[in-house]
């Protein structure tokens, strides 16, 4: 009887971060059961034709993997399509946020346990292990995990089976091990602040994910991929950037990546009523970033930073100073004081907008 019960858990647990996983997708894939031919990145890169090559050549075996790159390039999205190319695409991807994962907590978490095991154990559980089983686990931020837990995690991967908390009953898992990390594990062992033996068991296949300032050609197909994902959410026409808004976007850097490309398209779908998306809703800091537009030798200053960004977004509202304080997230007070200082003309702007 308590078998069944187990495996009843076990298929709940699995189901609930299947449906979490489906909600928090970036890249298409149609559905945990998806083939190879139905997954797609988004991007046109040689980064990406790569990535997707790794990823077709590595997906079918079971070597771990760790996942290396900077914040918000979408490391566990390429963990999620590693996983729904491989053989194991119809179980279930568990993602374990490795930065919350501390003392008993940790082998609670990863490992489960019993009953009064501890204070507040008042269910058995069973543990994102045993929950993946079949399947693929992913460790974000690997990197994280405090160094006297990292013992216990080889000796699971080593021996491919999981101990509850509070039970001396080991049960066997047939799991895929995924990690992401921005740091360098490497360097992390040099300094003792990563097991060396964890490393080299989990350091088999290394796969970089370069950032998006090094990927330009995949910007504006991401973001156009961002904008049709908010018409859809509003079940709304799509919107598109008009050619200044597009240069504005691959002058940019990009420090937060994908994330904060995805941001910066929300924004701007937001604050645009029009069908074709203006720079006057692209982010604040994209648009200062845009050097191209002065010469190399001289730099704004800040007023005519200043200056150029509200007679942007004047434009946009067509002279409506109530909608571009609201859009530059500032008082009317004080947007008619920068507009008197800033000596902008508003009677233009509107003759401009009305012509």
């Amino acid at each position: 009887m308590r078998q069944n019960d187990n495996r009843d858990s076990k298929q709940r647990i699995a189901f609930d971060f299947d449906k979490a996983l489906k909600n928090k997708r970036l890249w298409s894939c149609t559905s945990n059961k998806s083939r190879w031919a139905d997954i797609q990145f988004i991007g046109q890169s040689p980064a990406i034709t790569s990535i997707l090559e790794t990823v077709k050549a590595i997906a079918g075996r079971r070597c771990p993997i760790i996942i290396t790159g900077e914040t918000g390039v979408g490391k566990e999205m390429v963990a999620q399509q590693i996983h729904y190319a491989s053989d194991r695409a119809d179980r279930v991807f568990v993602p374990v946020d490795c930065t919350t994962l501390t003392g008993q907590l940790f082998e609670s978490q990863l490992f489960g346990h019993t009953r009064g095991a501890f204070t507040g154990a008042v269910d058995s559980t069973l543990g994102f292990f045993r929950a993946a089983d079949g399947g693929t686990i992913f460790f974000d931020e690997i990197s994280e995990i405090p160094l006297e837990l990292q013992a216990k995690l080889l000796r699971v991967l080593q021996e491919g089976t999981v101990t509850p908390l509070g039970s001396t009953k080991s049960y066997p898992i047939d799991v895929r091990v995924l990690c992401a990390t921005y740091r360098d594990l490497h360097e992390m062992v040099k300094e003792g602040t990563f097991r060396a033996d964890l490393y080299y068991r989990l350091n088999v296949i290394n796969l970089k994910v370069p950032p998006l300032c090094q990927r330009k050609e995949d910007i504006l197909p991401l973001a156009e991929y961002f904008l049709a994902n908010q018409a859809t959410f509003y079940g709304e026409p799509p919107k598109v950037l008009n050619p200044t808004a597009k240069k504005l976007l691959l002058n940019y850097a990009w420090p937060g990546n994908i994330r904060e490309l995805a941001n910066a398209m929300e924004r701007a779908y937001i604050l645009t009523p029009s069908r074709q998306i203006q720079p006057a809703a692209i982010p604040f800091e994209v648009i200062i970033a845009d050097s191209q537009l002065y010469p190399k030798h001289e730099l704004p200053t800040l007023d005519e930073v200043k200056r150029r960004i509200i007679t942007q977004t004047l434009e946009f509202t067509e002279g409506r100073k109530l909608a571009a304080a609201r859009i530059l997230g500032i008082e009317r007070r004080q947007l008619n004081r920068l507009i008197g200082k800033l000596n902008i003309s508003l009677s233009q702007i509107k003759k401009n907008a009305d012509s």
